[in-house]
């Protein structure tokens, strides 16, 4: 035991894990600041969120200590990866009958685990897509590495994909859609697989997912395109004209971080979190770092997402084992994407879908999801650092 806990101490990826620690910490800090008049105004403590975000924070960190700890490789085997498929068919099923979501926005995302706590399946989606797609394309070329991947011989990945953008579609969430799906591209661009393969792996992708997204406005096209989703896409095209109605939040967005300038009003003393910002706590927390601390604060964010990202690409491109290879890819491009997506949802860039920013804004499925897919990272980490180690040994 003690020769294993040497192991880990000595391989142990200190940056990549403090830099998490930060920017969960970071976003506790932040979102007692934003949510003190949200939850005052539903009747609860100024704290309510802050306190639900410590406690989902305390089981996160045990969720990561177990991705940390388990070797990735187990992720692999067959048994393993019959478990995932088998657990998120139960969920996509679970929200599909049993689901809720928020009032007005035509979304039923969340499910109630036994009374004790609400999930959302979509957000444990993502990580069984990186593993699933990574498990099966490195046993697709581990008794024989020269096999050439296509579409054709990874037929079960795309059937997954197929089958829970289908039922995540139903829920009307749109921005988690286009997560798994970049997720899905990503992990296949790490795998190895031709470049010429890759593009008519992507276009069949799309058409399928085009079907599939069509099909769903075809049978629940009036839950679908709701008002609501009609004028966030009217705002994005020009948010001022309409002021008063749906451009509203992306106007207030906007004042939020013109206010904030280089180094913000202060911490907690942010105006536009009093009642004009929509849900400050969680789609627009960016909007109040931006307020409160300025383009700094926004940049120290965006730093610390980054170095995530730009490490887990590094492995990417450094490693000599496909699967670790595609797992860093694949949580790269979730990270990216999402933060990319809350981002430009923001600032005008693309139509607001909802979507958090990773490890920032106040949810548990998130930041549980999130904090296992990180120690997974922190395990590829180590062995790599243990794999240099040993090439060092041997000169």
């Amino acid at each position: 035991m003690r020769k294993y806990l040497s192991y880990y101490i000595r391989n142990f990826d200190y940056a990549l894990f403090f830099d998490y620690i930060f920017l969960c910490l970071f976003g506790l800090v932040m979102i007692y600041s934003s949510s003190i008049m949200v939850a005052l105004v539903d009747g609860k403590e100024p704290d309510y969120y802050y306190k639900k975000q410590l406690f989902n924070l305390l089981v996160s960190f045990f969720a990561f200590a177990v991705g940390a700890f388990i070797p990735y490789k187990h992720y692999s085997r067959k048994k393993i990866m019959v478990f995932m498929v088998g657990l998120i068919t139960i969920f996509m099923f679970w929200v599909f009958f049993f689901g809720f979501g928020e009032s007005g926005t035509g979304s039923k995302s969340w499910i109630s685990l036994f009374g004790l706590m609400s999930f959302q399946p979509s957000e444990l989606a993502k990580l069984i897509i990186i593993l699933y797609f990574a498990g099966t394309f490195y046993r697709k070329t581990l008794n024989n590495p020269t096999v050439e991947l296509n579409p054709n011989n990874i037929i079960y990945p795309i059937i997954v994909w197929i089958f829970i953008i289908f039922f995540v579609a139903l829920e009307t969430d749109l921005g988690a859609v286009l997560i798994i799906s970049g997720i899905a591209i990503g992990v296949v661009a790490a795998s190895g697989i031709r470049i010429r393969t890759f593009f008519k792996f992507f276009a069949e992708l799309a058409v399928l997912g085009a079907a599939v997204l069509g099909f769903i406005l075809l049978i629940k096209g009036d839950k679908f395109l709701t008002p609501n989703r009609i004028g966030r896409i009217k705002a994005f095209i020009n948010p001022f004209e309409y002021e008063q109605g749906s451009g509203h939040q992306v106007i207030q967005g906007y004042i939020a971080i013109g206010s904030g300038g280089l180094e913000g009003v202060g911490l907690g003393q942010s105006v536009q979190k009093l009642g004009y910002l929509p849900e400050p706590q969680t789609d627009f927390i960016m909007a109040v770092i931006a307020e409160e601390l300025g383009l700094m604060g926004v940049a120290i964010v965006l730093g610390g997402l980054g170095f995530i990202v730009f490490k887990a690409l590094l492995i990417a491109l450094t490693t000599k084992d496909p699967l670790a290879r595609m797992i860093a890819a694949g949580i790269a491009s979730w990270i990216a994407i999402q933060t990319f997506i809350n981002l430009g949802g923001l600032s005008g860039l693309i139509p607001l879908t909802g979507v958090t920013l990773p490890f920032i804004s106040y949810g548990g499925s998130s930041i549980l999801v999130l904090s296992f897919a990180m120690g997974i990272l922190i395990n590829i980490s180590m062995y790599e650092k243990l794999e240099k180690r040993k090439l060092r040994g041997t000169k």
